[in-house]
């Protein structure tokens, strides 16, 4: 193995959450008055905290969301969480193979401690990752593009930030490892191989992973 610590990124790496999420965040940004498509969903939002949804539409519009605006939001992706949820196709075949060569490694995601929870617990990925392994942008001032929840995630597991290697889909996560100094390789299921560019190596099935990590 070239790295001490494999860190994943969790809404369409872990678990797949985008189509879900973006497509419920699109109808409700539209319903509160700001048309936006799936695919602006996708291109605005996908790898980002809360907080990007709220400092963008106030930066275009002028207007606030209202103050539920999280709390909403999230009540609707948990319950359909609950229907559609499923892990992403071949992680945890990766999973178990980190585990059985005893490489460690996390999840570093820009959503919340209960979402991450959440959506772990309803595809059964919870057993894969105690609470020592889970950190959220929660945890730090600044979520992606910022390299700050990586290097928290890469302090609290003790490997320096040049041992580390962190598995994206998003171009936010992607400048977020690459300031950090990390390596990382970029998940194309979901999103096109020229918005990730800069990444170390491109991948797009769970299958091809472990071979780019050794």
């Amino acid at each position: 193995m070239r790295y001490d610590l494999v860190i994943f990124d969790n809404d369409g790496v872990l678990v797949d959450s985008e189509p879900i999420s973006n497509r419920l965040l699109a109808a409700y940004l539209t319903e509160l008055g700001h048309p936006t498509s799936y695919e602006d969903s996708l291109r605005d939002y996908m790898g980002a905290a809360m907080h990007r949804v709220h400092d963008l539409i106030a930066e275009r519009t002028g207007r606030e969301l209202p103050l539920d605006f999280d709390d909403v939001f999230h009540g609707r992706v948990f319950a359909a969480f609950e229907r559609e949820l499923k892990p992403v196709d071949g992680i945890v075949g990766v999973l178990e193979k980190l585990a059985a060569d005893e490489v460690p490694y996390c999840v570093a995601s820009s959503g919340s401690h209960e979402r991450i929870r959440v959506g772990h617990r309803t595809t059964g990925l919870d057993r894969w990752f105690d609470e020592g392994r889970i950190f959220s942008s929660e945890d730090v001032g600044r979520g992606k593009p910022a390299p700050d929840l990586f290097l928290h995630a890469a302090e609290r597991m003790g490997v320096p930030p040049d041992r580390c290697v962190v598995v994206e889909d998003s171009p936010l996560g992607v400048r977020a490892a690459l300031a950090a100094g990390m390596d990382v390789y970029g998940f194309t299921a979901m999103t096109p191989a020229v918005r990730l560019a800069g990444a170390t190596g491109l991948f797009g099935g769970m299958g091809e992973l472990a071979g780019l990590l050794v």
